[in-house]
């Protein structure tokens, strides 16, 4: 009977675990373990309790010897031995033995043409703030919100996402505490907030329908745990939240395996599931919706790459001679292209931590990664080389955004005060560092980029130029940010020169020869960066 007891209540005391640890029901998965090993001793504890008499020997009332029941000297023992032959399988799997295959974990196109593959910048489509302004901002309409800010709060996930061509940071509202959950949770979640990452235009969103399925609601609500009830086996990645197409809100899990225990972590595909009903899909790698824009997680990304860098030449190489050993910088940001969000680092050699051999870029969605030779300064030097310009004043810089601006690789980075506002624009040269310009972001970002381009024009060799001769056929003119701009056209092709150019260009008319320079780019208007 007592036995029986036992059993029942080791049952209880599992499902309570379960409920509340919620681990992957997964051989591969190292929680699976420490929940089994944890059941294990408890019915071994009781069991041994019941037995407690039968094996404890005392005289006077005093204990004087106790001899372990066998359940728990065997629970006790195959536990250990379970961890032992745990731990002796994954050294056999580590990268030791397998250095190749962590080195193959990602597979990396190492003929990326920065040129070719990056296009000239948009400053209308570049994500000028970082997930800490963004933050700041969002919280600022939170608390405009007086009806709201009681009862909810803003997350911290601030997604990055391309929405319909804007580029966008949106995170979801969660229940202030559990009481807040309570009162609330009949009308759910009232919506979400987007933080536009180039304008800087934060706005609430409602929803129709509230979202009633959160990391902070309780119980069977919490996201969480309904993803595991769901999807018993699975191992879940990170936890993103974005918005489709039509502004439908969703949270995006990837979904990994794993070589022997908790391993090699790969991404399988991603649970898609719908926060308002509670439905969720789950998709491939190669089914995964063309709206969803991360899949892969940045940790992930970088742990794989590292891998890539690392193990080139074998781990011991990795160790001791460390031939061509490289590694990604300390530090991520991301950028539009494509109608895709694509994870950004630089790549440097682990005996060095002054300059970047090149960088990666890698798609969130679909993981696709490329590197890039484009030699130059780490990022660190470049945020000090900026930070330096404003020193008095106490700015702290982004980490870069790298853009190609003329042809030419540049790092973008936003100098922001204390309380997290971007108050100036700074441009740095990757390959010289020490050649940067700062501006006011009041002033915006096009002019920030004419005075970078001004400062540094005359550093410009010709050969990187294309120079010709132009008949002007029509002249048009633009104040642009306080800047006069002319717009020529000459035999179907339009041309922009900035008046700091040159002077005579207030006396140029039609019919008049000019020779420039300008770089080759497939622009419908080709800026004009040097009058002869």
């Amino acid at each position: 009977m007592k036995r029986i007891i036992n059993i029942i209540t080791t049952i209880v005391i599992a499902a309570i675990t379960y409920y509340l640890t919620l681990p992957a029901i997964n051989l591969n998965n190292i929680g699976f373990y420490f929940y089994l090993a944890f059941i294990i001793l408890v019915y071994a504890i009781l069991d041994s309790t019941a037995q407690y008499n039968k094996n404890a020997i005392f005289k006077n009332g005093k204990l004087i010897s106790y001899e372990m029941p066998k359940t728990l000297s065997f629970a006790i023992t195959g536990i250990f031995a379970g961890f032992i032959i745990i731990m002796i399988v994954n050294f056999i799997c580590s990268p030791i033995f397998n250095a190749k295959s962590y080195q193959t974990r990602i597979t990396v196109n190492e003929n990326g043409n920065f040129s070719e593959d990056i296009e000239e910048v948009n400053f209308n489509q570049l994500p000028l703030l970082d997930k800490a302004s963004s933050r700041v901002l969002g919280d600022r309409v939170m608390g405009q919100m007086s009806e709201l800010v009681s009862q909810y709060r803003v997350s911290d996930l601030y997604t990055q996402i391309n929405y319909n061509n804007s580029i966008l940071r949106v995170t979801p509202l969660e229940y202030a505490d559990s009481i807040k959950w309570l009162t609330n949770r009949k009308s759910g979640i009232v919506g979400y907030i987007t933080v536009d990452s180039v304008s800087g235009e934060s706005n609430l969103v409602r929803l129709d329908k509230g979202m009633k399925y959160s990391s902070s609601a309780l119980f069977n609500e919490r996201l969480e745990r309904k993803l595991r009830f769901d999807y018993p086996t699975t191992n879940f990645g990170d936890i993103s939240f974005e918005i489709d197409n039509e502004g439908n809100p969703y949270y995006i899990i990837t979904t990994l395996k794993y070589t022997a225990v908790g391993l090699k972590a790969k991404v399988s595909g991603v649970i898609i599931f719908d926060p308002i009903t509670g439905e969720s899909e789950k998709y491939n790698n190669d089914e995964i919706p063309n709206w969803v824009d991360i899949a892969y997680s940045a940790s992930l990304v970088i742990e794989q790459v590292d891998d890539w860098g690392t193990y080139k030449n074998g781990y011991l190489n990795s160790i001791f001679g460390q031939k061509n050993v490289v590694n990604t910088t300390d530090g991520y940001n991301y950028l539009a292209m494509h109608d895709d969000i694509y994870l950004y680092t630089g790549i440097t050699s682990v005996v060095s931590d002054e300059s970047n051999l090149g960088f990666i870029l890698t798609n969130m969605r679909t993981g696709e990664t490329t590197y890039y030779n484009v030699p130059g300064a780490e990022e660190y030097s470049a945020m000090n080389s900026a930070e330096g310009q404003v020193q008095d004043m106490g700015y702290k810089s982004t980490f870069p955004l790298l853009i190609n601006l003329n042809g030419k690789p540049t790092y973008l980075v936003s100098l922001k005060d204390s309380s997290g506002l971007v108050k100036m624009y700074g441009f740095v040269d990757v390959k010289d560092y020490q050649k940067v310009v700062v501006t006011d972001s009041s002033k915006g970002i096009i002019v920030a980029k004419d005075n970078y381009l001004e400062s540094t024009k005359k550093e410009i060799q010709d050969d990187e130029l294309v120079v010709e001769d132009i008949k002007v056929e029509k002249i048009n003119t633009a104040i642009i940010n306080g800047y006069t701009n002319y717009y020529i056209t000459s035999k179907n092709k339009n041309y922009k020169l900035s008046i700091s150019l040159s002077d005579r260009l207030p006396f140029v008319n039609v019919g008049d020869t000019l020779k420039i320079g300008y770089y080759d780019t497939e622009d419908d208007i080709v800026e004009v960066v040097r009058i002869y």
